[in-house]
């Protein structure tokens, strides 16, 4: 037995083998298969890759053992080093970045004739405050760790029985003013603000229980694998196999490109309408150009002319005198004479790129059912991944689609005309009285006229149409805004024609209540009260409430069904949730503006556009017709270059700084202070990250930079 016992003892300080490899600059510890716990056996591998094993001795093995463990201590101490020191590294680089753009911005209010008006000494003021109230969240979210782990409690007092400590010299006058102002802020101003906040929350309620259940109406459709097919179809066969079927054959099309100033996406719109997959007899491209730029109006013709000799059949309309923006502009081509040989219009803003087989798919939905006064495909995003302005806007858009819209389609065959990507039935259109040039939403103004005269619409999910988005926040800010205080304008306007409709009552109440009022209306409404007045004003008024479920996981939950047609951007969803509250204030400011008619809401300015296209399509369609593509694809280069030398030695990127945020980021940041001596914890996380959402926006530092 003595042989065995020395043989466990021997084995039992062997300890635990343990590989650390040193690779510059990084190390790496490896552990091998442990045999007990008293010891530690250490092997470091040099760059040649020599290995050491533990001595087997018990008194051998402690020394080197003990060695070999200051070893591995170091070198995770040196790995540690290093990776603060990549980390500092990459913040003051951020910081770098963020301190030359701001140093570049300019004020929203700034006029574009002169923008360098603004005092060096007010500009520097007003960076140091924002810096100051930066900074000052930063330390008081570390205050805030500190007092969890030590389990501080920073109450407010409780009156009527506070005083303060007789230290003060001042404390009978200071006692005597905050005790008359707490009693004034409990029964005059908490009141109001309660009933205010409670209101707002069941808004938000009404508002997440319909968007809860358009996301199971989603779910069903996916579940019933519910689809739109054309009643005519075959079993087994595609729309385009049984249009070419057909005894019919192919129907007439007309195709409208409207567009102004955007030499960007020209080329590309007009090769991908060009190049649909349907008989050149029965398709015509319109080429609608409202450009006040006379080298872009010769660029676009220039472009057309080579399309018409290469046996297109496409037309170059230019407007003179530009009423009624894009909405007047398809009321004067349709008022061309030859329109009336044509059954369908398909319309594609200046940035989309249809592909071939798009009118295949589309068109067939019509054939024996006419009823059907639109069908809309959805779209998609060639620069969704640009930055995160754009990934951003992509979570909204794909909820659009797909949970929106295709609900909406399949369940009351109704839903808001996108204005691009989707064919109209002519016969529709002129019977709902044609093209408005009223507001500055001519697509869903048309859409909400032909639904009360009972034309049904149909939405296809998988028929999608490429397009960008904007990449620049000053783009988004300027199309959010006429995407919300247009439809505020035709509330107001199409309220009498809603209620004289001869259509159902459930079809007005709809119209009225869930289109208009919760998604048009109430949406922007509360999330900008709510949440960047009433919770702010809590802090500072406590007598009034509003509890964590409100502020953190009804939003979450929300946030959470908003990204499910998006699930790549999982990442994103507290971003996400953070910059549509930060949007909030675009989207109140311009629903006020329409509703109630002031300046702004008839602004119109087209969204600027960087002529990303799909590489996949254009290798596609360079495939497919080589010599048209190719000679489209270098409209007279020279001149190009001749025109636009000059402009860019004048082109400068800049940010531009907006005021309401930034006045908003301040509120948002000085509340999370005040709820840090609450000791509320969620609301004060809350705060904190929606300010510096505020901040970052208000500094422009969320997209691209303005040329």
């Amino acid at each position: 037995m003595a042989p065995s016992f020395g043989w466990w003892a021997k084995e039992t300080h062997r300890g635990t083998p343990v590989i650390v490899k040193m690779e510059n600059p990084n190390w790496s510890i490896s552990e091998i298969s442990p045999d007990d716990d008293d010891d530690y056996g250490v092997g470091v591998g040099g760059g040649e890759g020599e290995e050491f094993a533990g001595a087997r001795s018990r008194k051998g093995g402690r020394g080197k053992n003990a060695k070999q463990i200051t070893w591995v201590l170091l070198l995770k101490a040196h790995r540690a080093a290093g990776c603060l020191t990549s980390l500092a590294s990459a913040v003051f680089g951020l910081a770098s970045a963020v301190r030359r753009r701001v140093a570049s911005g300019r004020t929203d209010s700034d006029a574009a004739s002169s923008p360098l008006e603004e005092s060096p000494v007010l500009r520097t003021r007003f960076y140091s405050c924002i810096k100051v109230f930066l900074w000052l969240s930063v330390v008081l979210l570390g205050v805030e760790v500190v007092a969890y782990f030590k389990g501080w409690h920073l109450g407010t007092p409780q009156l009527p029985g506070f005083a303060f400590p007789t230290s003060f010299g001042f404390r009978d006058l200071f006692d005597s003013v905050y005790s008359r102002w707490i009693h004034f802020r409990a029964e005059y101003v908490a009141p109001p603000l309660q009933f205010l906040a409670d209101a707002c929350v069941i808004l938000f309620l009404i508002q997440s229980a319909d968007r809860l259940i358009l996301c199971l109406g989603c779910f069903w459709i996916r579940f019933k694998r519910i689809k739109p097919v054309p009643k005519t179809a075959k079993p087994g066969a595609g729309a385009s196999e049984d249009l070419e079927s057909g005894g019919e054959g192919f129907p007439m099309v007309l195709v409208q490109i409207p567009m102004c100033n955007e030499r960007e996406v020209y080329q590309q719109s007009i090769a991908a309408v060009c190049n649909l997959d349907w008989p050149r007899s029965n398709l015509l491209v319109q080429v609608l150009d409202d450009s006040d730029d006379p080298t872009t109006q010769a660029l676009i013709k220039e472009e057309v002319e080579k399309w018409q000799q290469n046996g297109a059949r496409i037309l170059y309309r230019h407007r003179v005198i530009r009423d009624g923006y894009k909405a007047g502009n398809l009321k004067s081509a349709m008022n061309c004479s030859y329109v009336k040989d044509y059954e369908f219009v398909a319309i594609f803003d200046a940035d989309f790129q249809p592909q071939p087989d798009f009118l295949k798919r589309t068109v067939p939905h019509f054939k024996d059912n006419g009823e059907v006064g639109l069908v809309q495909a959805r779209w998609s995003f060639v620069n969704k991944d640009e930055n995160l302005l754009t990934r951003l806007q992509n979570i909204n858009l794909c909820f659009h689609f797909e949970v929106e819209q295709q609900v909406n389609g399949v369940f009351i065959n109704f839903f808001g005309f996108n204005g691009t990507a989707g064919v109209w039935r002519i016969k529709a259109l002129e019977d709902a009285g044609g093209w408005m040039e009223r507001t500055t939403v001519e697509d869903m103004d048309i859409a909400v006229r032909a639904h009360l005269k009972g034309w049904k619409f149909i939405f296809l999910n998988d028929v999608e149409c490429q397009c960008e988005l904007p990449e620049s926040y000053e783009a988004y800010r300027k199309q959010q805004h006429r995407w919300h205080s247009g439809p505020m304008q035709l509330f107001r306007l199409c309220l009498p024609d809603i209620i004289r409709a001869k259509i159902g009552f459930w079809k007005k109440a709809n119209l009225i209540f869930l289109f208009f009022l919760l998604r048009k209306l109430i949406l922007p409404f509360y999330s900008f009260t709510l949440f960047c007045i009433i919770l702010p004003m809590t802090m500072f008024v406590p007598e009034a409430e509003l509890p964590a479920w409100v502020v953190c996981y009804i939003p979450a939950m929300m946030s959470f069904l908003n990204i499910l047609p998006a699930p790549r951007s999982f990442p994103f969803i507290v971003p996400y949730l953070l910059f549509e509250n930060t949007m909030s204030v675009t989207k109140f400011n311009a629903m006020i503006s329409g509703l109630f008619q002031l300046g702004s809401a008839y602004e119109w300015v087209v969204t600027k556009k960087s002529g990303r296209s799909s590489e996949g399509d254009l290798v596609h369609l360079v495939e497919k017709e080589p010599k048209q593509q190719r000679g489209a694809s270098a409209p007279n280069l020279d001149a190009i270059a001749k025109q636009e030398t000059k402009p860019r030695k004048d082109r400068k990127k800049h940010n531009r700084i907006y005021r309401k945020e930034l006045a908003l980021a301040c509120l948002l940041l000085t509340a999370s202070a005040r709820s840090l001596l609450s000791a509320q914890g969620i609301h004060f996380y809350f705060l904190l990250f929606q300010g510096i959402s505020f901040l970052l926006v208000g500094l422009d530092l969320i997209g691209e930079q303005i040329e």
